[in-house]
């Protein structure tokens, strides 16, 4: 699905938008993709913001996860109800740029007055969210990248001190808690396209489309179906095959996250993000820890890939739900507000001055933070490559589908890899040259 239709729909909107009483809190609505523990932060952020202050009101909205805000925001859209702001992933990223739906959030902050540092921000976070020219559009908020998790009683039962540093490595730790009576050495997710597609194509510096991700043009046209990924999908499914990686998602009756939480397998991949949760929900007396993802020896590491979404400011509100909206953005870019979130999250700072002050704390120095620090020297581990940089894809969930369908496919149905993953990418080329017939004639921002 493209987003063309928002322009318009934006601009009947703003039409039909009625002030609140002045003598009443100005009420406005964020809409988010997130659900479960993460949820329950978000509003209790939201909780804290209305008690600062008794201007404004922020209504937040769980639509449970990001696919489906995007869509419940496309539809809110063609019903003229749209929120103030909506949370959009990384991945729905030029879908919102190219609409024209939007006010810039440098411009919303300028017109109410708040000066922010906008240098500040991780280059590798910010470039994501900007034109070629630099201009951000959208607040950076929830940010991470994937991360590798382990069992440490577990490997070191079978003998292995530290993180893995190489799937060379968890090939031969997997093996090994297999005949030691493990049942399931690493969990698998089949449907997690974002760590075990994007992030691992990031670290070995592959690309995912043409044209530098996408980022150069809307003629872009997918390129996994060439590369290491290709190996790498032939080596899952040999372990898979093997019953050293167990599949394990929603779909399944039991996600990743919860059979690695309760011990059940011992290894696992997810987002930074899910740090704090794990450190809430691990069973009792489990010990684990988290390293960068594992890369091939001989691969020279670059990279990864920023993940989580940011905020985009809708048209169609009120002069004054605008008022709101850019002090709850100033709220979150308090170091205070910035330090909580990290600290109950998992989410890393946005900002180079959060995280210099949070290291000066001792913050990464003990558990249960230690190595959350990791993520940051992930991201910053090279110099952005036009591969490492991002994906500008339109319509990119839908081509994150067809990754994990034939992900699948190879799986649980024997399709040979190739096979699948030609498949899988002449579809996803279909989805781009729709795309691309869309918005005919523009160029990306």
């Amino acid at each position: 699905m493209t987003s063309k239709w928002l322009f318009g729909a934006a601009l009947a909107a703003s039409a039909l938008s009625v002030a609140a009483p002045a003598s009443a809190a100005t009420k406005f609505e964020f809409w988010y993709g997130l659900s479960g523990d993460l949820s329950e932060r978000i509003q209790d952020m939201c909780k804290t913001f209305n008690e600062s202050q008794a201007d404004y009101e922020i209504v937040c909205v769980s639509q449970d996860n990001y696919e489906a805000n995007l869509q419940n925001t496309i539809a809110a859209f063609r019903a003229n109800k749209q929120p103030t702001i909506t949370q959009i992933s990384d991945g729905g990223t030029l879908d919102l740029m190219l609409s024209g739906a939007y006010i810039p959030v440098r411009q919303l902050m300028e017109e109410n007055g708040y000066q922010i540092n906008w240098d500040d921000y991780f280059s590798g976070i910010a470039s994501y969210y900007s034109t070629s020219k630099g201009e951000l559009l959208s607040m950076p908020f929830n940010s991470s990248t994937a991360m590798f998790y382990y069992n440490t009683d577990a490997l070191k039962a079978v003998g292995f001190e530290g993180a893995p540093q190489t799937w060379e490595q968890v090939e031969k730790i997997a093996r090994d808690l297999k005949a030691a009576g493990y049942d399931c050495p690493v969990a698998f997710d089949p449907t997690g396209t974002w760590q075990w597609w994007e992030q691992f194509s990031a670290a070995h510096n592959q690309p995912i489309a043409s044209k530098g991700n996408g980022y150069e043009g809307l003629d872009a046209t997918v390129e996994f179906n060439h590369g290491k990924f290709v190996d790498q999908l032939t080596w899952i499914k040999k372990m898979y095959d093997e019953g050293l990686f167990v599949a394990k998602s929603k779909a399944i009756g039991e996600t990743a996250n919860d059979a690695f939480v309760n011990a059940k397998c011992q290894m696992s991949s997810s987002s930074i993000a899910d740090h704090g949760t794990f450190a809430k929900q691990a069973i009792e007396g489990m010990h684990w820890d988290v390293a960068m993802l594992p890369i091939w020896e001989g691969t020279e590491r670059t990279n990864t890939l920023v993940g989580g979404a940011s905020l985009w400011t809708l048209k169609g509100s009120t002069p004054e739900q605008y008022k709101g909206a850019a002090a709850f953005y100033a709220f979150l870019a308090t170091p205070k507000q910035a330090e909580w979130w990290s600290t109950v999250t998992g989410y890393i700072p946005v900002t180079n001055s959060g995280f210099k002050a949070m290291t000066d704390k001792g913050f990464y120095a003990n558990a249960p933070y230690k190595g959350r620090e990791q993520a940051i020297e992930s991201l910053t581990f090279t110099p952005p490559t036009e591969y490492t940089r991002g994906v500008r894809l339109g319509n990119f969930g839908a081509v994150r589908k067809e990754v994990a369908d034939a992900m699948q496919e190879v799986l649980f149905n024997n399709v040979p890899v190739q096979q699948a993953l030609d498949g899988a990418a002449e579809r996803s080329n279909e989805i781009l040259r729709r795309f691309e017939q869309t918005y005919a004639g523009q160029q990306l921002p």
